[in-house]
């Protein structure tokens, strides 16, 4: 890093503009600090105070006007000056503009840089950039080096209560030099000493020889027993050993010693999550009813249904998390320009071009696979036009506005089909089949809203209506009215609420609908915080578009980004075979009931946690953990267990609590690994969790990652558990 000029610029620093909107505009001086991993800055005014941020909270940098504050400045700075620093999860973006355009350059390239640094970094060096950084923090005088007080207040820090004669006998076995301090290398040593793995150690030494070493047949018989691979074992233990001994006299001797172990446990291929479906696995040649779907609700809001902020940077977002549906909701404007906003609210309002732009430039960054945009459509016939006017020039050939080749279809496209394109779901005038025999119907027949109880008529603009090809918003009557009239292009959309209706009443009717043509489901309209329901019932079901607030962290999210994180995290996902064939009887009340109905018992063993973050900003508390697995699925699946809590220690906790389920079909089921700060007189605090289908799910001895509120990457919090599943 030490060759490269744009860091050796950033080193030094720059005053630039921090823009909150048009008339926010203010200096501040922007470095980054040696240790090439935070970035400070401050008021030229503010005296002392500063702010700092990791380069690992950020996701990304946009150069130029990529932003709405950059936007509405753009006449007053050039866009080669102007930059945007997106951060992980939910939190604001930072707009900046550099003094000249090389400054802004060199500022751009850097950060990219670092980022990209960050990712390729081993998982050593991420503990050691990680244990870098508590020294820094800890250093109070910053002389480089730690007294046993600094020492005693950095383990409060990093939640953990120790005995003090036990952390000076530690701290005193460190201090190589003897010098009564800890210098860089020196605290390493301390830390490792403090995160001895037993648990892991004792795992190492079941299957060693010696106590030292696995020999490569050792670590075969490991993985053969306890991790249940059914791959070719011999050459996948030498790749392991390849890959993560660290020590090149144990390579030689074909063998992994504990510190390899310890590596691979902690590895992606050592993770809960299968790596063998985080790519693309899945038929893509299948119907797109065949298949769920990453869905947003009232994707421009960025806060609450009343007074939140509409931001085009909602559908980035939502986009850049892998979803494939978004939503506008569409009014007339003023100077015949549509606008987007929640209807009848304090909601703030967009532009319906700027929408369509945003979409022209991020719909296809994450995911090759098909776009529906959903519209709900309250715009005068004029202003309509204006939107298919926008629609057709921003987004030319990647809007679909026919019938792939042209010919009348009987079934919908694949999303290999339609890679590439976004489709328009919307209110249509007749349908598909009046486009191949030349008859179209009145204009002025309208349709009921998609989202509107109340029967209303509204004229729709022949040149919108021609957008809408295999996406025809309609009103659904019933399930009987529907398997003999409705067609194969038709979309139906359900609150919640009535989806539920229609779940307790025909739950088999209901998969058999879906099983033919797409559903979306949409929060209830009492949900004006932006909460969330469980999408768990309605995939159940067989719906397809589950649409959720992205702006709203918690369980719904959580679930959603689980669900989704499989297949490339591409936006889809196959439904099981049972949900697909129109002459399946699957009813999701009562699974034991469908063909090849196989249960599963799983175990899991929950052994230990690591680093877990501090939750209460109190200084003298540490965290009070307790698991709790929790499965989602059909309603005879849904099911909760917790482990004890271990009092004060959230460093190391140590539990191996067993927990058991029966699922009924494990093909629907989800898995949610939840840690919480235990308090016995109020609510607990939540401190991380991680969610994942149980069908990617890997055997054995497994490292869990833990994931934010926010679904952002904690590291290096984990959990260690072993588990197994049996028919």
């Amino acid at each position: 890093m030490e060759g490269d000029d744009n860091l050796q610029s950033m080193l030094v620093g720059s005053v630039m503009r921090k823009v909150k909107s048009r008339t926010w505009k203010k200096q501040r001086y922007f470095k980054l600090q040696d240790d090439y991993m935070t970035i400070w800055y401050k008021s030229k005014k503010a005296g002392n105070t500063h702010s700092t941020f990791s380069v690992s909270d950020l996701e990304a940098i946009r150069d130029g006007h990529q932003s709405e504050v950059l936007l509405s400045i753009a006449d007053e700075f050039p866009a080669d000056r102007c930059f945007t620093l997106v951060f992980r999860g939910r939190r604001g973006n930072l707009d900046l503009v550099a003094e000249s355009a090389d400054e802004a350059q060199s500022w751009i390239n850097g950060m990219r840089t670092l980022i990209e640094n960050l990712e390729n970094m081993g998982e050593r060096e991420k503990l050691d950039q990680w244990i870098g950084d508590w020294f820094r923090k800890a250093d109070k005088n910053n002389d480089g080096r730690m007294n046993f007080k600094e020492v005693q207040d950095l383990l409060k820090m990093m939640n953990v209560d120790m005995n003090e004669h036990h952390a000076h006998r530690l701290f005193t076995m460190a201090d190589k030099s003897q010098s009564g301090m800890l210098e860089d290398d020196e605290f390493v040593l301390f830390y490792k000493m403090l995160t001895q793995r037993e648990d892991v150690l004792r795992v190492f030494q079941a299957y060693s020889v010696d106590g030292q070493k696995l020999l490569q047949s050792d670590l075969e018989d490991f993985l053969r027993e306890e991790q249940l691979d059914e791959i070719d074992m011999q050459p996948h233990a030498k790749q392991l050993i390849e890959r993560y001994e660290p020590s090149d006299t144990a390579k030689l001797l074909n063998a992994m010693t504990f510190d390899g172990f310890l590596m691979y446990l902690g590895s992606a291929e050592g993770s809960i999550f299968n790596p063998q479906w985080r790519g693309v696995f899945q038929d893509m040649s299948q119907p797109l009813c065949h298949y769920f779907i990453s869905s947003s609700h009232n994707t421009y809001l960025m806060e609450d249904q009343l007074r939140g902020q509409s931001s085009v940077e909602g559908y980035i977002r939502a986009l850049s998390r892998g979803c494939r549906c978004v939503e506008v909701d569409c009014w007339d404007g003023a100077n015949g320009e549509p606008i987007v906003y929640h209807g009848h609210t304090f909601t703030s309002k967009i532009l319906f071009k700027d929408v369509v732009n945003a979409l022209e430039n991020y719909a296809f960054k994450v995911s090759e696979y098909p776009v529906i945009l959903s519209i709900e459509n309250h715009c005068s016939v004029e202003q309509q036009k204006v939107m298919a006017q926008h629609l057709n020039h921003i987004l030319g050939d990647k809007l679909l506005k026919s019938t792939l080749e042209g010919k009348a279809p009987v079934e919908l496209p694949s999303p290999e089909d339609l890679k590439g394109k976004i489709l328009l779901k919307a209110k249509k005038i007749g349908g598909l089949e009046e486009n191949f025999n030349g008859t179209v119907e009145d204009p002025q027949s309208g349709e009921v809203s998609d989202e509107d109880e109340v029967r209303s008529t509204q004229r729709l603009s022949k040149e919108l209506s021609d957008c809408v090809v295999y996406c025809k918003s309609v009103q659904f009557s019933n399930f009987k009215h529907s398997r003999i009239h409705s067609k194969f292009y038709e979309v139906a959309s359900f609150t919640e609420s009535k989806a539920r209706k229609h779940l307790r009443e025909a739950g088999t009717e209901f998969v058999h609908h879906n099983s033919r043509q797409l559903t979306r489901v949409y929060p209830s309209g009492f949900r004006t915080d932006s909460s969330n329901f469980n999408p768990q019932e309605m995939w159940n079901a067989g719906c397809q578009i589950v649409a959720l607030n992205f702006q709203t962290a918690g369980e719904g999210m959580d679930l959603n980004d689980g669900l989704f994180g499989q297949n490339g995290s591409c936006g889809y996902v196959l439904k099981p075979s049972f949900m697909r064939e129109v002459g399946s009887r699957f009813d999701p009340e009562t699974p034991q009931q469908r063909d090849c109905y196989q249960p599963v018992i799983l175990t899991i063993q929950v052994i230990s946690g690591q680093q877990l973050p501090k939750v209460n900003v109190k200084e003298d508390s540490i965290v009070d953990p307790l698991v709790r697995v929790e499965i989602h699925g059909v309603p005879m699946d849904q099911a909760k267990q917790e482990t004890r809590y271990i009092e004060n220690n959230g460093f190391n906790p140590v539990w191996y609590d067993t927990l058991r389920f029966t699922i009924h079909t494990p093909e629907l089921a989800m898995v949610r690994f939840v840690v919480e700060d235990y308090d016995k007189t109020s609510k607990n605090d939540f401190v991380g969790q991680y969610t994942l289908p149980l069908s990617c799910v890997q055997q054995g001895y497994r490292h869990i990652h833990l994931f934010s509120k926010d679904g952002t990457r904690i590291p290096p919090s984990s959990l260690f558990v072993h588990k197994t599943y049996s028919f």
